[in-house]
């Protein structure tokens, strides 16, 4: 799975929600708008800015959206079965209620009365099976959706999705967040281009990454004010938010911290902060072979950090202290667990006692992918050196870097925008069978806290169980998370309604209207 593509997705729900059946998808668009101006008001086109490269376009909505720009595209054409909520935190979509078997592993997923894809045709369970398939038979698609075979994705009648697990998991239909985009059945991959699609925008045009969507007036999933939205792609977050102070877009998405300040000063200009919006941890190969493979040595890595320095510099006082656990939005953080603070004797006493080799210079790779990713590498260079430990910051282009040391360099940065679920993160990236095993890690008592997690349908037990596993990742995971990232989007006074959801919740604009 492309890591672009997993920023956008969402985290998980409350196990009280998730046994019983979802509530019908009248607002089924959950992301709930900020607050506007008055009533809402129909019509007008709004401009969008998103990043993008065009040597990594797509219009596959299963294939590897490198670009945010594309993303924000196939959102608006497709939908998937569950999206973000606030509370809780998968809310309804395609996908109207869901429900349980006893035993966590079946799943059944009602599609929502009155869906319809863009030429007028109802969308049956026919389609969607077909298009988890399709979904589940690329080649990232075990990690899409782990747990699930394509032989059991299956139909019940028109209106019914079933999904049956290898294993309990509660936490199954937050997976319906991410790439569930459905298309209609049997469509040819030449026909892509122009597939419709069941989302509240259709496809007007598309251009070299830009497009023009409009309002597709079928949409069951209520109003949609704008009559169209116009998305252009910018290869920097300076460009973009140049032309949205220029007045030649309406909103610049994710424009970063650099361009909030910038913007901060003009009355016109609305800055909107999403927190808990962006991970950019440091991951530390756990593995055999590694320099970091002794846990001694991870934890002296992560005393090391001066995590109030980070947030100061890097994010210019965007953001907030995090402590080395993965998913902090989410509503089961351990916040009991004590802040890891910043210990240089404690750090040198771990080195010496693990016999680490302070002599020699260790690369730390790390790309310009994001707003402030390399400024983190270089910052936590420098502190390290305090330690008497040497650190040298490789900046390698994006493509060599998520090919060549993505999941395989031993110390390396990586980011996330998917941050409201502690069990994400363990699905995706800490169990030992992960598809997205970052570090590497394999602890085997971690492994079997997850399974219980997952497994577990009482909400209190389930609670403590997932504080017991996150109380083993503060203490030997592999990776060194040392804040979190606002996100940032710059908008035109004149634009209401935007989502203050982070993650794939942002891109969620069908209650966005024009003052």
């Amino acid at each position: 799975m492309n890591r672009r593509q997993v920023l956008w997705a969402g985290g998980s729900i409350g196990v009280t929600a998730l046994l019983a059946a979802c509530s019908s998808n009248e607002g089924g668009t959950a992301s709930k708008p900020a607050a506007g101006d008055g009533k809402p008001k129909n019509g007008g086109t709004l401009r969008v800015g998103a990043l993008g490269r065009a040597s990594a376009i797509t219009r596959d909505p299963h294939g590897t959206q490198a670009n945010e720009s594309d993303y924000l595209i196939l959102a608006l054409v497709y939908d998937t079965l569950t999206i973000p909520g606030a509370k809780p935190n998968t809310a309804p979509r395609l996908a109207s209620s869901w429900e349980p078997s006893p035993d966590l592993k079946t799943w059944k997923f009602k599609i929502a009365k009155g869906a319809v894809f863009h030429d007028g045709s109802p969308v049956t369970a026919q389609d969607v099976v077909w298009s988890l398939k399709r979904l589940r038979n690329t080649p990232s698609g075990a990690a899409r959706l782990p747990g699930i075979k394509p032989e059991n994705i299956t139909a019940e009648g028109s209106d019914t999705v079933v999904l049956v697990s290898d294993y309990a998991n509660a936490e199954l239909p937050l997976l319906t967040r991410l790439t569930t985009f459905v298309l209609k059945k049997d469509t040819k991959d030449s026909e892509l281009e122009k597939a419709p699609g069941a989302g509240p925008f259709k496809l007007d045009w598309f251009r070299g990454g830009n497009a023009r969507l409009v309002k597709n007036d079928k949409w069951y999933g209520g109003t949609v004010h704008l009559d169209a939205i116009e998305v252009t792609m910018f290869e920097t977050p300076q460009a973009m938010a140049n032309a949205l102070l220029a007045g030649q877009i309406d909103v610049a998405s994710n424009a970063g911290a650099v361009a909030a300040r910038t913007a901060e000063s003009r009355k016109d200009i609305q800055v909107l902060r999403r927190p808990n919006d962006m991970a950019m941890p440091i991951v530390m190969r756990t593995a055999a072979g590694s320099p970091f493979a002794d846990v001694r040595v991870r934890e002296a890595m992560r005393l090391v950090v001066d995590r109030d320095a980070m947030i100061k510099q890097v994010l210019s006082g965007y953001g907030t202290v995090a402590n080395d656990i993965m998913g902090t939005g989410d509503p089961n953080l351990a916040t009991g667990i004590p802040q890891r603070k910043r210990d240089l004797a404690k750090a040198k006493k771990l080195l010496a006692e693990a016999k680490f080799d302070r002599s020699k210079t260790y690369k730390l790779v790390t790309t310009e992918d994001i707003p402030g990713l390399a400024e983190s590498a270089t910052l936590f260079a420098n502190q390290a050196r305090e330690a008497g430990i040497k650190v040298q910051v490789v900046k390698q282009e994006s493509g060599a870097f998520w090919e060549k040391t993505w999941k395989a360099g031993d110390f390396y940065t990586t980011y996330w925008g998917t941050n409201d679920s502690v069990v994400f993160f363990a699905s995706k990236t800490m169990v030992s069978e992960a598809g997205q095993n970052e570090a590497g890690w394999a602890d085997k008592e971690f492994d079997a806290s997850y399974r219980k997690v997952i497994g577990t349908a009482d909400e209190t037990a389930r609670a403590a169980a997932l504080k017991e596993l996150q109380q083993i990742e503060f203490e030997r995971s592999g990776y060194l998370l040392w804040g979190m990232a606002d996100g940032i989007d710059l908008a035109a006074s004149k634009v209401q309604g935007l989502p203050k959801l982070a993650g794939y919740g942002r891109v969620q604009l069908e209650n966005v209207w024009l003052r």
